[in-house]
């Protein structure tokens, strides 16, 4: 594949061209209620080539790389024609690494009967859970890839891994009312973290069951607990959508809000991207763009530091590259994606931040939700009052809304406790989805945040 690679490039007549070729096999299975849906084992071969010609892209994909030759002169047709503008790139080294896949218990060796088989145990012990459970879903996904990326600057790269999944979730159901609770695991440590998950189950069957019996929470303005799930799912959508160049770049307000040394919350707060953090969902070593993976602050003790980039908008901006330039497939154009997206831990403990709320409500989880530039809406999975400082009766229907500055500011304690979590799902741009991320943090405590309800 190198040597392909090398010589299509050797023809290439652009400012600049890039070769990625893909190829990899993957199993998906997936149980709803009683049923077996879907088993599956889909292989993938194909590559795309992206060239720049005074300021102009072009871009082709194709399944046939014995013709790849012929793919990189059309890219750069495309690029001509596509010209007159002042794109750029900024610099990066040449790079030339073969990078191996390291799992702990590889998937490939595990049997396709066996992973059913685990599915099957997993469905049943959901559906036998609790006569309220409807029910079920439980979806199993595992791939193995080879990524090759070449271009004409002498970089010459192979990056493998191997990803693995399950998500399981419990449909509880009384009379009319619905409720859903789901357990998710996913990550590059192998397939070890896929065994054992009978806790899950159960937390999810509990989950579900428990949110029929439990009152809708009042509407209001409460002082709020966050779980690590919850800070996490707010940090990436809420803010760390924000800190894509790409946007920044194409919109005025959002570069006057995004304003590096800005203050966005307290000295405590520090919110890292970091693509170099072994085994977790959002890890690579190089983008598709042949940058290596980096840690990136975006805010450091409660100041804007730095903002995701591609090569293209780093050379706009004036700002060095971060390795953020990502694609979730052959098929598509990178575009500036986060990868392992979290609130830095500090020294509070959980009994502590909720100790100081006299009235409010500890979130949990998370189910759905939208953003709007800097204004957020979340609904968390589970929630429960605090009152005078401790724990009280389980609430639902919490959806927690505002301002995602004013939000950031709000916080006032900060836990020690990370979590990072992976799993099936996957972030969502510019219609490449799912897109595998982590994103996480500590227990934390905001200040007076919307809470809708009843």
């Amino acid at each position: 594949m190198e040597d392909l690679i090398l010589k299509a490039l050797a023809a290439a007549k652009a400012d600049h061209v890039e070769i990625r070729i893909q190829t990899g096999a993957s199993t998906r299975i997936l149980y709803q209620g009683r049923e077996l849906e879907s088993i599956r084992e889909p292989v993938l071969l194909g590559g795309c080539v992206r060239a720049l010609v005074d300021g102009g892209w072009g871009f082709c994909c194709f399944n046939d790389v014995e013709n790849l030759a012929s793919y990189v002169t059309m890219a750069c047709r495309q690029a001509k024609r596509a010209g007159g503008g002042k794109r750029g790139l900024a610099p990066t080294p040449v790079i030339r690494v073969h990078i191996a896949a390291n799992p702990g218990e590889d998937p490939r060796s595990i049997s396709l009967a066996e992973k059913e088989t685990l599915c099957r145990l997993y469905n049943e012990r959901i559906l036998s859970g609790s006569p309220k459970i409807q029910s079920t879903s439980v979806n199993y996904a595992d791939n193995s890839t080879s990524v090759w990326y070449g271009d004409t600057q002498g970089s010459l790269i192979r990056e493998d891994t191997v990803f693995c999944g399950i998500s399981l979730v419990a449909v509880a159901r009384d009379g009319a009312d619905v409720q859903t609770a789901r357990r998710s695991v996913g990550d590059l440590r192998g397939f070890q973290i896929c065994r054992g998950l009978d806790n899950l189950c159960d937390e999810a069957v509990a989950s579900a069951v428990d949110m029929l019996r439990a009152p809708k929470v009042r509407a209001g303005r409460y002082d709020a607990v966050f779980d690590p799930q919850l800070t996490g799912v707010f940090i990436h959508e809420a803010f760390g959508h924000l800190s894509e160049a790409d946007f920044i770049h194409q919109n005025l307000r959002l570069q006057e809000i995004m304003r590096l040394g800005r203050r966005f919350g307290p000295d405590e707060l520090s919110v890292v991207d970091d693509a170099t953090l072994p085994g977790e969902a959002g890890s690579y070593a190089f983008d598709a763009e042949g940058v290596p993976g980096r840690k990136t602050y975006l805010i450091r003790h409660g100041k804007l530091t730095s903002r995701l980039h591609s090569r293209e908008t780093a050379h706009a901006m004036n700002e060095p590259p971060t390795g953020n330039a990502r694609a979730i497939s052959y098929g598509y154009e990178p575009i500036v994606r986060m990868s392992n997206t979290f609130i830095e831990p500090r020294s509070g403990e959980m009994e502590d931040l909720i100790a100081g709320v006299e009235y409010g409500i500890y979130a949990k989880g998370f189910l759905g939700g939208q953003t709007d530039m800097e204004m957020f809406s979340f609904s968390s999975e589970e929630a429960f009052m605090i009152r005078k400082g401790r724990l009280a009766e389980r609430v639902r229907d919490a959806n927690l809304s505002g301002n995602v500055f004013q939000t950031l500011m709000n916080i006032d304690a900060i836990g020690a406790d990370l979590r990072r979590f992976g799993g099936l799902g996957g972030c969502g741009k510019g219609g490449q989805s799912p897109l595998r991320v982590s994103d996480g943090g500590p227990h934390i405590r905001v200040r007076d945040i919307v809470v809708g309800g009843e």
